[in-house]
């Protein structure tokens, strides 16, 4: 996650901290506070509070500026970031695996998905992590801005992580996946860490889902998503 140092486990007090400054308004505004009083809050003493301070500014989850008798607090995108996956978490607790369903139309894509798809980086985990080799092209699926706020909701989902990789002096980068049916057929929305995309989703399978669906550019689908 953006922000987060390399190999530090969250402790409890720290996540405690952070839905503290939430509930403080901190993820909006900045929130003035001093460390005795966080302490206060988490039952600790003041330089432990201190402590988790320090750690949640170095991981970039809090934005810090000291004053002379308080400090200014800000929870900042990674921040928010952490407690929403939090939040997911719970409610897949006492609700059950996510899901969502968007409908959008088919659209040509840039001509792109067939060579990264087809790049052997990419083939082995998806044998490995998907169970099978995707056709070698993406369908595109065109969305209005109201469906695309709510497919961003898959970021707090558990996808399945294909991991960038190096060959012939290139740099290809990663994605998620996440499996889903496109008109009763199975497929993985595919979501890459950089797109050229800013109104379309891509969608995979182990067979041409243009001709397996009959459908053509225009044609209106409709996508079904369960978190797995």
């Amino acid at each position: 996650m953006t922000g987060r140092t390399k190999g530090h486990h969250m402790k409890a007090e720290e996540l405690r901290l952070l839905r503290f400054l939430a509930h403080g308004g901190a993820e909006r505004t900045p929130v003035d506070i001093t460390s005795r009083e966080v302490g206060e809050h988490l039952e600790v003493s003041q330089q432990a509070a201190d402590r988790y301070l320090v750690q949640l500014s170095k991981q970039g989850l809090i934005a810090r500026s000291l004053g002379a008798r308080k400090q200014r607090l800000t929870l900042t995108p990674a921040g928010v970031e952490v407690l929403r996956k939090e939040f997911h978490a719970y409610r897949r607790v006492f609700e059950g695996p996510a899901r969502l369903g968007f409908s959008g139309q088919v659209a040509s894509g840039l001509g792109e998905g067939r060579y990264y798809l087809s790049q052997p980086g990419y083939i082995v985990q998806f044998q490995e992590r998907l169970g099978y080799t995707p056709f070698p092209g993406t369908l595109n699926i065109r969305v209005d801005p109201k469906e695309l706020l709510r497919i961003d909701g898959l970021r707090d989902w558990e996808g399945i992580r294909i991991d960038g990789f190096q060959a012939s002096g290139r740099t290809f980068g990663g994605a998620s996946c996440y499996g889903g049916r496109i008109n009763g057929r199975p497929c993985h929305l595919i979501r890459p860490d950089r797109s050229h995309y800013q109104d379309v989703v891509e969608l995979i399978a182990s067979e041409c889902l243009r001709e397996s669906l009959g459908v053509h550019d225009g044609d209106t689908v409709s996508v079904e998503m369960e978190e797995s």
